[in-house]
């Protein structure tokens, strides 16, 4: 009789838990431990999930989100038929019989109906990730989304912050690993994940903000230190950024040009990876046998003398410097202002003699629409105190006894170029004092 060998697990499994433990004792003071053992009965539905071979977890796994999908509060036993029709009787009969063990269905004798309890609901949530695709950064993705969803509900565990900031440093270490290797390959696949999961602690960065005020106000002195831990570890990833730039730049000073083909060495990588097979590039190639070259000594000096002579550039001839050009002869530009302050002045200064009210119409026409509205912009300097201290054409403009009274009437003017425009006086200072 042949007998199968028993598993060593097995061989030294005891029959308490506490027999792990040197000191024959569950470390019932630690809070992970108290909080295990408070899911006790979720711990027995994932047993009777996911025991025994691989295809028949599956099964069970597919019937228990396929119930869980279904809109139904009651199940008949007809209703589970046609929604399980691909499988057997006694298939659907077993994985039924080992959910209701678990206490994930309920069978109500008297209405002849299944239900679905409170911990499958629990369970459902706890096994979500198993029908989600799973991208590169999943798994920082789903601690940040419990992390973020948990706190809008009011139900964050300290526990939850306590992994998140264990997979922020993990990622923190195979970063900084990325970056000492030197590897521009291995740089730049660790530069793509480190921005995606830059990206999600950006989105996340409110929420632990949020995080750290409520507990806070609450007095929650655990929370509150996890989630500043948090903080700085976000910081610790947002400085890293820099280190991802000079490492790489560092990698592009080392790539070397082969030749003046324009490829470098990282492109010859890089058809090197994409080739399937590398040892079918060498097909042929042993075929091909080497064929020596043999050339006297003094054959190669001859040759060497003759190349020598002809590629040898004959240098330049020393030329002197050209003589000295006079410089032509130009006039110096000088900005002036236009004539117009000038005889705006002399205007102001020949009516001073007879210091009575003026209209302003012959002070600012004339000339052109551009030279009256020039004389225009001119008149508010008459009386301009700052502008008084000036030297030059404006602090003499300023210092005219003339001030200038703008009136909200308009009419036509006898102008060729201006038809119309406001009503003002000029009024000697004697007058308006």
């Amino acid at each position: 009789m042949l007998t199968a060998p028993q598993d060593s697990d097995d061989s030294l499994r005891p029959d308490r838990v506490e027999d792990y433990f040197r000191d024959g004792a569950a470390p019932v003071e630690a809070l992970l431990w108290w909080q295990l053992e408070r899911q006790d009965a979720l711990q027995i539905a994932l047993r009777a999930l996911f025991q025994g071979p691989a295809g028949l977890t599956r099964l069970r796994l597919w019937v228990f989100f396929e119930l869980m999908a279904l809109r139904e509060s009651r199940l008949t036993r007809e209703a589970l038929n046609q929604a399980f029709h691909v499988l057997r009787d006694e298939v659907l009969d077993s994985a039924l019989k080992r959910l209701r063990e678990a206490d994930l269905l309920s069978w109500d004798a008297t209405s002849q109906t299944y239900a679905v309890t409170p911990l499958a609901q629990q369970l459902v949530g706890l096994l979500q990730p198993l029908t989600q695709e799973q991208a590169p950064d999943g798994d920082l993705a789903s601690l940040l989304a419990g992390v973020a969803g948990a706190h809008q509900l009011g139900t964050l565990q300290p526990a939850q912050l306590q992994h998140l900031l264990a997979q922020l440093s993990r990622l923190y270490d195979e970063f900084a690993d990325a970056i000492a290797s030197g590897s521009e390959f291995a740089l730049r696949r660790a530069r793509t994940r480190f921005e995606k999961a830059l990206t999600l602690v950006d989105r996340a960065g409110e929420a632990l903000g949020a995080i750290i005020a409520q507990a806070e106000s609450a007095g929650e002195a655990r929370l509150e230190r996890l989630a500043r831990e948090l903080g700085l570890a976000q910081a610790r990833l947002l400085a890293m950024a820099s280190q991802f730039n000079r490492a790489l730049q560092q990698a592009d000073r080392q790539r070397v040009t082969l030749g003046s083909t324009g490829i470098t060495t990282t492109d010859v990588r890089r058809w090197l990876q994409s080739q399937g097979d590398l040892a079918a590039l060498l097909n042929g190639a042993w075929e091909r046998p080497v064929h020596p070259v043999l050339v006297a000594q003094r054959d190669l000096v001859d040759t060497a003398e003759a190349e020598f002579e002809r590629d040898r550039p004959k240098p330049a001839e020393a030329a002197a410097l050209p003589q000295g050009q006079a410089a032509p002869t130009g006039e110096l530009a000088v900005m002036q202002l236009p004539p117009d302050m000038d005889q705006m002045q002399a205007l102001l200064t020949a009516w001073a003699g007879d210091p009575v009210e003026r209209d302003l119409t012959p002070a600012i026409l004339g000339g052109s629409y551009a030279r009256a509205a020039y004389r225009a912009q001119l008149l508010p300097l008459l009386g301009d105190a700052q502008a008084r201290h000036l030297k030059g054409a404006t602090g003499d403009m300023a210092r005219q006894p003339w001030s200038v009274r703008w009136s909200a009437e308009q009419g036509p003017v006898d102008d060729e170029f201006v038809k119309w425009m406001s009503r003002g006086v000029l009024t000697p200072e004697s007058s308006s004092q």
